[in-house]
């Protein structure tokens, strides 16, 4: 059956994960947990549909401050699909020389700062530039991405580079190249993606060994915590702690 079959691939996927990615993972969680602990900031970067990942790791229960999200709407708002902010547009935004750098401008970047991109593909504009102008400015770069899918693919980049071929440290999501796994009898083409089952639980990986690793070093995040765990009074201002932690950490940004 062909749920079955899709929900079978996902655990060899998270499978492959754990056997072959767990030292990338840590490796990134301790660059993170060095810059949140020096009071610098983990930008994270995705476009397309690896925005997911981006929210995935702040803003939302169980996540906390010291990650700062970049959600460029232009290429991640999906639900109009045609007529204004469609995905021709975004899918044309993707692949356009000199967008990263007009984006990152918006920021200044300080010298514990660090930088996560996720591109499934790894091969569009957008997120090489991302990774290559965060460089410039002296931010490690950890890309979260399909190595196999890259490697099966050309880069659109001027460089020919893909994205696991320039940043500093690459955790592969081990999703396989097409991003779609279920055959069905009598349909052309498979369906069903991996790549944000893959991707997703890296990012909540990196997050937990964060945490662990700073409440280590006596610096204990200001976790975003669910009513379920508090009471919805205590969670309420255990949300406005971590917002004006947040708030704080982001100043001059």
């Amino acid at each position: 059956m062909s749920h079955l079959r899709y929900l079978q691939i996902a655990q060899d996927v998270l499978k492959r994960i754990e056997a072959t990615q767990t030292d990338a993972i840590a490796q990134a969680a301790e660059i993170c947990a060095e810059t949140i602990a020096e009071d610098g900031l983990v930008y994270l970067f995705g476009s397309g549909h690896s925005r997911m990942a981006v929210e995935e790791i702040f803003p939302r229960y169980g996540s906390f401050p010291g990650f700062y999200p970049i959600v460029e709407l232009a290429v991640t708002f999906h639900n109009q699909v045609v007529g204004c902010n469609g995905q021709r547009q975004a899918l044309f935004l993707e692949n356009i020389s000199g967008y990263a750098e007009v984006i990152l401008r918006n920021f200044n970047f300080g010298s514990n700062d660090c930088m996560i991109v996720f591109s499934n593909s790894g091969t569009n504009v957008l997120p090489i530039e991302i990774a290559m102008v965060a460089q410039a400015r002296n931010l490690p770069v950890t890309a979260v991405t399909s190595v196999a899918h890259s490697q099966a693919s050309a880069s659109k980049h001027a460089s020919g580079k893909r994205l696991f071929e320039i940043a500093d440290l690459t955790i592969d999501n081990c999703n396989p190249p097409g991003d779609a796994v279920v055959n069905i009898p009598n349909l052309d083409y498979p369906v069903g993606p991996t790549s944000s089952i893959g991707t997703l639980s890296i990012c909540n990986a990196i997050k937990c060994r964060v945490a662990q690793l700073l409440t280590e070093r006596g610096k204990p995040p200001v976790v975003l915590t669910s009513s379920h765990f508090l009471g919805a009074e205590e969670s309420a201002k255990q949300i406005e702690r971590a917002y004006h932690d947040y708030k704080a950490r982001v100043q001059g940004s």
